[in-house]
């Protein structure tokens, strides 16, 4: 195995680029010496990491970052999350995260890292997450979640074009046989999962989704677009590298636009909405205007 792969595999960098980041900062050493990416792991190998205090290697690490608040009252707290900011404190993760923003106002569960946090967001996705203030709406808004009473819609940017107008993916995700830093179809154990997406813009060269979730697998809009081979513009992890250059992305083009739920307290309907941020924005723009593949103007 690979020394990025071992990283990621053993919990130390959330991916294989910010395991290579950890390399190449000369914060991980192989039996006492820096080695390269690509250094193939041989049995009863030492392997260190180390991060400065206070250190942050991840690409685009929203850590000081303004953390807009939709909605807050006496039970939860509706955040929209930028992009780059981690949720909770993770293996292998140095620097600020939401939950760490949230201190002493989030509440609820048994990890005080994770205070009040009942889903997550990857790293690199923007947009809407709830979060409990009271033990009491912590308990009630894990039990709506489990039950998919809370419906969470995204704005996807996928490449290529769905041949359906709308659309349900229903396949298991577990950790790829092969590849132990994603999450697939291909796994040896693999939990249920159910993706619907429905096409809201047909462009040139991609397609602009609303998916909605009935599960919350880790990665897994991006898991299981990719796997009927429309993967997220500017998602290296899972085919998205090239539309990413193309439309100058530096992140998944993947963004939680929408929240809706029973407050766990009044019972009323809460709707919360987010606009996609100015990159994603930008890259839509370019995306409109890329020539038609085989076309006059194409490759």
């Amino acid at each position: 195995m690979r020394l990025d792969a071992f990283l990621v595999d053993r919990g130390q960098a959330e991916s294989r680029a910010g395991a290579q980041r950890l390399i190449e900062s000369g914060a991980v050493t192989v039996d006492g010496s820096p080695r390269a990416k690509s250094h193939r792991m041989a049995v009863g190998q030492v392997v260190e990491t180390s991060v400065p205090e206070g250190g942050d290697l991840a690409a685009g690490q929203a850590s000081t970052a303004v953390v807009e608040v939709v909605h807050e009252d006496d039970e939860l707290i509706v955040v929209d999350k930028p992009a780059g900011l981690v949720t909770h404190p993770a293996p292998g993760h140095r620097g600020v995260t939401l939950a760490e923003q949230l201190a002493g106002r989030a509440r609820g569960g048994q990890d005080p890292q994770r205070a009040g946090i009942v889903h997550r967001l990857d790293r690199d996705t923007s947009g809407l997450l709830v979060v409990a203030k009271t033990e009491a709406s912590y308990d009630a808004l894990r039990t709506m979640i489990a039950r998919r009473e809370v419906q969470r819609g995204y704005a996807a940017l996928v490449e290529g074009h769905p041949d359906a107008d709308s659309g349900t993916i229903d396949a298991v995700i577990g950790r790829d046989r092969s590849r132990r830093d994603v999450m697939s179809t291909r796994t040896a154990r693999g939990r249920p999962a159910l993706t619907h997406f429905a096409v809201v813009e047909r462009l040139p060269r991609t397609a602009l989704l609303d998916v909605t979730l009935e599960t919350g697998r880790t990665h897994q809009i991006r898991a299981h677009l990719a796997a009927i081979g429309h993967p997220v513009c500017g998602d290296p992890r899972y085919g998205g590298r090239g539309s990413g250059h193309r439309l100058g992305l530096s992140r998944q083009f993947l963004h939680a636009a929408s929240l809706m739920f029973r407050h766990p307290g009044t019972r009323a309907v809460l709707r919360c909405e987010s606009k996609p941020p100015a990159e994603l924005r930008r890259a839509l723009d370019v995306a409109r205007r890329e020539p038609v593949p085989g076309g006059p103007d194409g490759n």
